[in-house]
Formats: C-alpha cells, structure tokens, sequence
C-alpha cells in the first residue's frame, strides 16, 4: 500500500504491550483518533490496515478465498495447533477440511448433545461451595473442558478421562501464556523454561490423542454420536478420509478454541447478568415458566438475546485477519500483494449507528431487531466463520440456563476488569462469585440418555 492510513507509531514493545495487554481500549483510542482505519504493524505481516465499518467488513469476508488468505495470521500456533489445523489453512485444503468438520458441529446434530451438557452443568454446580467467594471462570473451564472430552472426544471411562483431563488441562494451563505466541521466544531452552514446559506438555497430550484415535480406528464403525466418531467417518469428495495426524491438529483445535473461548465467554455472561438487574430478573422469569431440559433452553427467546448481548460486549476474539493476494480495493484504499486487513468488529459492535447505547448492556435490542452478518460478527464471517458457532451458542444456553435455574450468586467484586488469558480476554481474578444458594435439581427429560 503506497499511502496507508495513519495508524499508532509505537516501539515494537510498546506496540506489543498494548495488542496484548490492553486490546478493547486500545482498539478504541486508536478508532477515536485516526476514524474508520487505521495502520499498524503486528508480526507475520508487512503492514496490516484496522477497519470496522460493516461495507469494508462486506468486502473483505464475501472476497474470493483465493485473494484474501486468513491461515498465513495464524502460523505462530503451529507448534499447539499443528499444520493441518484449520486455522492454519488456506485455499483448497481449508475447503475440504471446513466440508469434513462441519456436520457434526452443526444443524439437528446438536440435539444429541444437550443432555450430556445439561448432566455435565448439573454435576460442577453440585459442587460449587455455598456462603463463600469463588472463582467461576475455573468453574466454566471445566464444564466447557468435560463437554469437550465426552462429547467431541467422545470419552466415557471414568480413569481415562481423569488422565486425559489431567494432561490437557496442563497443556491448557502452559499455552495460555501469549508470549509464547511470539516466534522468537519460541525455543526449548530445557524442561523449566516457558517453551520448554509448553513442548513437553505437547508432547504428552499428544501420546493421548494419537492412542484414543488408534483405539476408535481399531474398533471400526460405530453407532456413536460423538464428534471424533463421525469424523472417523467422514469422507471428501475422492472418499479419502482423515489422517491421524489431521484428527490430532483438528481435534486439538476444537480443544483450544472451543473450551478457553466458551469459557470466558460464560463467565462474561455471568458478569453482565448479575450486574444488571432487570436483565437478570427477566432471564428468572423466562426461565421460571417451564422446565430447564436442554430441548427448551435452547428455545427461549430472552435467553437466546442475553447470549448475543454478551458476544457483542465481550467477543473473546475482538478481531479477525486477512492477507492480501493480489491488489484488492476495500473499503476505499488499495491493498497490495502481502498487505494485512484486520476486522476490528469489537468496534463494529459499539457502533452507535447501528448499537443506541453502545456501552449498555440490553439484550432486548436483539429482540427488536435481527443483525446482519456484517453487523454481528463474534465469530468472523464468511468462508472463515468459526466452524464451532452453533456448538457454542447452543452449549453456552443449556449451561447459562441450567447454572441460573438452580443457583442464586452474586458478584464479589464490583468492578470488573478485561485480562488477557493467551488467545482471549477473560474477567479479572477469574471472576469471583458467592453461591448464596443452590436449589435441588428439578427433573429433566432426557436426562438418562
């Protein structure tokens, strides 16, 4: 790009501090200051262009996939994610796997997911402490760590779930540095250092993948409804199937994008619920009116606005990115061959055009009105549109609905702050809540399937 728009001229560590450590508020001084785009330059690109405005955010995720390419964003994830990961891919290879992961994350395939998740919410909050302060983003992690092992993974026994969770949420406790997501700090400098532990922790997550993926194989085709037996299943257009190694990358991905992200994105829900009243109060109405069985969770329409809010407030991902092609003209400048395009829709989303009260939590705007996929966006668009969406909502329902019928909590802080947790940004101090409460479970059709 020949004439860039002006953009912040930081230090490289400053920059990364900011990017980092201050991503919303820096995303908004930077929009304040310098309008509808501006120009950074972040690692892995030669120049990359910030804009939020939904006509160039049409632009960007309706062009070809060819001329815009979101993998080459993401290398530095290589060594978690793998090279055949999708976030990795572009082009062809990005279409066949997109083709072969989405039918068991999406459609009526949910449905066969909702009483393992109902049981799984039911069974962590039996265990949440009454009377005292707690940390229910640790809470969420686990809930959203255990849907993952039994319904993507598809575990059941009870010893190899305990050791398979012991390993991940190792491996999940040492990635979550974001430094570790910069190249150069990439390096095994023995087993007590950053990537060091990081490359160990790898490693033994990944004997317990290859093995579970080698024992399905073995037993041939099943009758089970899990993510990781249909995608043993699953075949291309030629009638090839997955690799071993492809299941570890694809399998570690839904790993670390869905358990982290929809974590965080329901202790945010949580946040925002309990410091908001009249949306609290209207959420026990709704619920109050029938049963809390999965079936009817996912239906309710208040509950389903509330979940939407949130992801427009909080998107745990405030940005998604392309590189460039070939020249492309968006939004108004001309894009050169290795040029960045980021799309800042944190920003899209306090819009006032298009959000009145911008910084107001109101879930009713949802129910007033049906946004466009250029205007809600939390989990990108287009050809890139993150394949877990319809997992997400659907589990952070069952999970929001199931946790608010039965407990009555508080916030133990009044104020709140944004940290960055490696690939998201979480409540501070993980979110401390007192339990003042905790009903009996009611019944639950489809509770013993």
């Amino acid at each position: 790009m020949r004439a860039p728009p002006p953009g912040p001229d930081l230090p490289r560590p400053l920059f990364l501090y900011h990017w980092f450590y201050r991503t919303y508020p820096f995303l908004e001084e930077c929009a304040q200051r310098y309008g509808e785009a501006f120009t950074i330059r972040i690692p892995g690109m030669r120049q990359a262009v910030v804009m939020h405005h939904p006509d160039a955010i049409k632009e960007v995720i309706t062009a070809s996939p060819d001329d815009a390419h979101a993998g080459k964003l993401s290398t530095n994830m290589a060594p978690l994610l793998g090279k055949h990961s999708l976030l990795l891919l572009d082009g062809a290879e990005h279409l066949r796997q997109r083709k072969l992961l989405l039918p068991p994350l999406h459609g009526e395939r949910m449905n066969a997911y909702g009483a393992r998740i109902a049981e799984i919410t039911e069974s962590s909050l039996d265990r949440w402490p009454v009377g005292r302060e707690f940390p229910v983003h640790e809470r969420f992690q686990a809930i959203t760590l255990d849907v993952i092992l039994r319904v993507v993974f598809g575990l059941d026994d009870p010893s190899l779930l305990e050791v398979v969770r012991a390993r991940l949420l190792r491996l999940l406790d040492v990635g979550s540095n974001p430094w570790l997501l910069v190249p150069a700090l990439q390096r095994d400098l023995g087993a007590w250092s950053p990537w060091g532990k990081f490359v160990r922790a790898i490693r033994d997550a990944d004997e317990l993948l290859y093995a579970e993926i080698g024992r399905r194989r073995a037993q041939g085709k099943s009758e089970r409804d899990d993510v990781l037996t249909l995608l043993l299943q699953a075949r291309d257009e030629q009638g090839q199937g997955m690799t071993d190694k492809e299941l570890r990358d694809e399998l570690t991905t839904l790993l670390v994008t869905g358990n982290e992200t929809t974590a965080t994105s329901l202790a945010w829900a949580l946040r925002w619920i309990l410091a908001t009243p009249a949306v609290h109060e209207r959420l026990q109405q709704e619920l109050a009116e029938g049963d809390a069985s999965p079936e009817r969770l996912v239906k309710l329409p208040y509950l389903d606005a509330t979940v939407r809010e949130v992801l427009r407030m909080q998107p745990v991902f405030p940005l998604i990115g392309r590189v460039v092609q070939r020249p492309l003209r968006i939004g108004g400048l001309d894009f050169e061959e290795g040029d960045g395009v980021i799309l800042a829709f944190y920003l899209t989303h306090r819009r006032p055009e298009l959000y009145s009260e911008p910084r107001r939590f109101h879930p009713e705007r949802f129910l007033e009105r049906k946004y466009g996929p250029t205007e809600w966006l939390p989990f990108g668009g287009g050809a890139r549109r993150c394949i877990g969406m319809a997992l997400a909502l659907y589990e952070m329902k069952i999970v929001l609905g199931t946790v608010l019928s039965r407990a009555s909590l508080r916030l133990a802080r009044d104020r709140v702050r944004e940290v960055r947790r490696s690939l998201t940004i979480a409540p501070s101090e993980g979110l401390p809540v007192i339990l003042e409460r905790r009903r009996q479970r009611g019944p639950r059709p489809g509770a013993s399937n």
